[in-house]
């Protein structure tokens, strides 16, 4: 099967097939991820916590999201790959968001670009979408301004938020966005745009009503240590496996247990002699 296009997502929605996804940096992961059967990729600027450490996803860079793109997509040349525009590289003009959103095409083979906001970035994804780009819009917990939103905390829980909400999905749906990811909201209101919209809902956190799923690979995959989000299911443990390896390394190095013998290479007939003949003669 062939890599799904925008047409094939709307489609599914249509048919009510759910659709897959997971985010993915790096091309083990991104190759995993296609040969598990995984039809949509998102190289999102979590990676900033996820792969760098770092407290939030304020100082990614486009070069790093670059960078990062390019080594998913070789690991996954048959999947749609979403990159994900961090932050200022679409607030302060359209014409930067035109840019940057190109570069993600040009330089690392994107099949489509997302940004964080509703109505207020509607004009950078119409012009985006009018390069030729295609758009997923990202509503309710939107982590690149999560400052405003007093923190990493679930939105849309009451009537006039979710309302605020729903306004935000049919703008984005308006300006021209292909599907839209909701995070972090009641499932009501997750249901209730995905009903009022045409174009596909990715949820992560936002309930079983909506097209498609999203979650963070090291989430779902154990490897991440730190604070789990309620809406995660871990589907392994990678990091105890990953833990108990590397002791297992170390302790084997401590007690002359690797290499063995099979992890070796030995010299061709008769050069050892020679060596040892050459190590004599410097001896003398």
């Amino acid at each position: 099967m062939g890599k799904k296009t925008v047409l094939d997502f709307l489609d599914m929605k249509t048919r009510r097939e759910k659709i897959t996804f997971l985010t993915a940096y790096d091309y083990p992961l991104a190759s995993f991820a296609e040969q598990a059967g995984v039809e949509m990729l998102l190289v999102g600027d979590s990676l900033g916590m996820v792969v760098y450490g770092l407290p939030g996803t304020i100082p990614v860079t486009m070069n790093e999201m670059i960078i990062h793109s390019r080594a998913v997509r070789r690991g996954a040349p048959g999947t749609f790959v979403i990159g994900d525009m961090p932050f200022m590289s679409y607030q302060s003009s359209v014409e930067k968001s035109v840019e940057n959103a190109g570069r993600f095409l040009k330089e690392a083979e994107m099949d489509a670009i997302k940004l964080e906001g509703g109505r207020r970035v509607e004009k950078q994804i119409k012009a985006i979408v009018e390069a030729g780009i295609p758009v997923m819009g990202h509503i309710g917990l939107t982590p690149q301004s999560s400052g405003q939103l007093g923190g990493f905390k679930a939105q849309g829980r009451t009537a006039e938020a979710a309302r605020e909400l729903m306004l935000d999905a049919i703008a984005i749906e308006e300006a021209g966005a292909f599907s839209i990811l909701l995070e972090a909201i009641p499932p009501e209101v997750g249901e209730a745009i995905t009903e009022r919209l045409s174009i596909p809902t990715l949820g992560i956190g936002a309930g079983i009503h909506c097209d498609g799923q999203l979650l963070i690979s090291g989430d779902m995959l154990g490897l991440v240590e730190a604070f789990t989000p309620r809406f995660v299911k871990k589907y392994a443990n990678l990091s105890d496996v990953i833990i108990k390896a590397i002791s297992k390394y170390v302790s084997d190095i401590k007690e002359l247990q690797f290499p063995e013998e099979k992890h070796t290479y030995r010299m061709k007939e008769g050069e050892a002699e020679k060596l040892g003949e050459f190590l004599r003669s410097l001896d003398k």
